[in-house]
């Protein structure tokens, strides 16, 4: 089966939360599946590499506007390469993939579009492309989201027949575990943090970390922030003007398994996300299987469902810098219920958001709607 998957970016040009389910996604090579992965560059000529068990494509960019790459060959590209396959895996929203559909009206190829998150706090940019998303909404075979959350967003609600939940998950034994170097590492962070905080994602509005950084200001804690992005300068300014720059560490991009490393070695993991741009939170996952207490926020978004609160979680008002505080303070001040929360994560991620039962349902779906296509592409 030959599997199209386009997005706006991809590895090694930037990590995160949808990147990341591209790449579980190319882990169904074992299954017979065959990925072209299209993207484009965040700043750069033109490209294409391996990525695991897959080819990326990535188009010469030359630079980023309201977070979508400025890659006028994108679309023509996506257009012609999309009849080469079985199957196209739109992951939206990215206009340019609208766009490249737009170009091929007749497109025979069964198209599923993820749908990963509404667009926040851009009304002039969602105005400005809303007829490419609804037609291509109009298009699929079939509509990907993450949670149920999600329903409503107004993009969908015409369309909720098409609509199937397929929870994320995550390799949660390979998070959960460490080998003999790994366990050296964590004892080394242990000594440098005894209280730490770890935060993971990228260093951009809706994340949150300025009112992280406000509420560490009213802790003992010490935090590492591991992403890259846009906010770093200014969130380091910040944490010299609020008397904390010795108490927290942006580290940039990490690997995996120094990602790994930080996660055991944190006393509390936070996602103090502000807005519902954070649609899912699948670093909780990897937090939780990693036995981390969260504290999280109440979007109205699949984020405090997975970690719930007093259950997996604490859980704040968005926003909320006391509140966030406070929930940080009282599990580095009360062991018994941070080491309780951590285990029920534990076991949650286990139960509920493993990888290989996202792989599953997401292989059985590219098959169903292949076969439920057929019969059109036959004529």
């Amino acid at each position: 089966m030959r599997v199209l998957q386009t997005y706006k970016i991809f590895m090694p040009d930037v990590h995160g939360g949808i990147p990341h389910v591209i790449a579980m996604l190319t882990r169904l090579s074992g299954a017979g599946v065959e990925n072209l992965i299209m993207v484009a560059r965040s700043v750069g000529r033109g490209r294409v590499y391996r990525f695991e068990d897959a080819t990326v494509w990535a188009a010469t960019s030359m630079g980023t506007m309201a977070s979508t790459p400025l890659a006028p060959t994108y679309p023509l590209a996506f257009a012609r390469r999309a009849s080469e396959h079985d199957l196209v895996v739109c992951h939206l929203p990215f206009p340019l993939a609208d766009l490249g559909l737009l170009l091929r009206p007749r497109l025979r190829t069964p198209l599923i579009v993820y749908w990963h998150a509404d667009i926040v706090g851009r009304p002039w940019l969602t105005r400005l492309i809303s007829p490419l998303i609804r037609r291509t909404l109009k298009r699929a075979d079939r509509i990907i989201i993450s949670h149920e959350a999600m329903m409503k967003s107004p993009f969908l609600q015409p369309h909720t027949e098409k609509c199937t939940v397929v929870a994320l998950g995550c390799d949660t034994v390979w998070w959960s575990s460490l080998e003999a170097a790994q366990r050296e590492r964590v004892q080394e962070l242990q000594a440098e943090f005894p209280r730490l905080v770890v935060a993971i994602g990228r260093l951009v509005p809706y994340k949150g970390y300025d009112v992280f950084l406000r509420a560490l200001a009213r802790t003992r804690a010490q935090a590492v922030v591991i992403g890259a992005g846009p906010l770093k300068a200014e969130l380091e300014t910040m944490a010299e003007r609020l008397g904390i720059a010795d108490r927290v560490a942006f580290v940039g991009s990490q690997s995996a398994d120094d990602i790994k490393c930080y996660l055991h070695a944190a006393r509390v993991f936070t996602l103090p996300s502000v807005t519902e741009a954070e649609a899912f939170g699948i670093v909780q996952i990897e937090a939780m299987a990693a036995g981390r207490p969260v504290v999280n926020t109440f979007l109205k978004t699949a984020v405090p469902d997975i970690a719930r609160n007093e259950r997996e979680a604490l859980t704040v008002t968005p926003g909320d810098e006391v509140a966030l505080a406070d929930a940080l303070q009282k599990l580095l001040d009360e062991p018994a219920l941070a080491e309780h929360l951590g285990r029920n994560g534990q076991q949650r991620a286990h139960d509920a958001y493993d990888q290989a039962m996202f792989l599953q349902k997401m292989h059985a779906i590219y098959h169903d709607v292949i076969r439920e296509t057929a019969p059109r592409n036959s004529r």
